[in-house]
């Protein structure tokens, strides 16, 4: 008798977070509710920790668990447990906002230390040169295919993630960003040829 035959082999457990995702991605309410109960307070805690702003720090622990409603599908279980996954999503989500805040400070600032003119004449070239780079752009934009033109959108209008646009588009993340940068470097060659 083989020794082999005796011993059982093991079947790999499923955490309770993977089946909950697993559930999510039916949009399974209860899934959610109990993805919550379980994990909000140890985000809120490490989105605090960066914002350092209990109320901003809320502000971003539910965009975390909205982001996780509307994409759970980003979570792969074969990459890893789901909470340090969940972690980094929101360390991420809560730096991001924490640059964007310090950002629009430092322009503020920016605009703070700029004295206003006492008079000034209206500047016809320039807003009539803004007005004509502009109408180039559009017609640029317009020469794009349409991927390219709805990933561009998504990225540069809705301030989306290359990831998110992924999800959106229900396309691979390297043939999102294909298209970005292709769509770019088309804009960006004919707004050089038109100067």
């Amino acid at each position: 008798m083989f020794l082999s035959a005796l011993i059982p082999t093991a079947i790999p457990e499923v955490s309770p977070d993977a089946t909950l995702v697993h559930r999510l991605l039916q949009k399974d309410v209860s899934a959610f509710e109990q993805l919550y109960d379980r994990h909000s307070r140890s985000v809120y805690s490490l989105v605090l920790r960066v914002q350092q702003q209990a109320g901003t720090a809320e502000e971003v622990a539910q965009a975390v668990f909205l982001q996780l409603w509307r994409n759970a599908s980003q979570y792969d279980s074969s990459r890893g447990p789901f909470v340090p996954w969940l972690f980094t999503l929101a360390r991420n989500r809560a730096l991001d906002t924490l640059r964007l805040k310090s950002e629009r400070q430092r322009r503020r600032e920016d605009q703070t230390d700029e004295l206003p003119a006492v008079a000034s004449a209206p500047e016809y070239e320039k807003a009539l040169d803004e007005k004509r780079r502009a109408e180039r752009v559009r017609t640029l934009v317009s020469f794009l295919n349409p991927q390219q033109h709805k990933a561009i959108e998504l990225a540069y209008f809705e301030g989306l993630s290359h990831s998110e646009i992924a999800a959106a588009l229900k396309e691979p993340l390297g043939t999102v960003k294909s298209w970005i940068r292709n769509g770019l470097l088309r804009l960006k060659q004919g707004l050089q040829a038109s100067t």
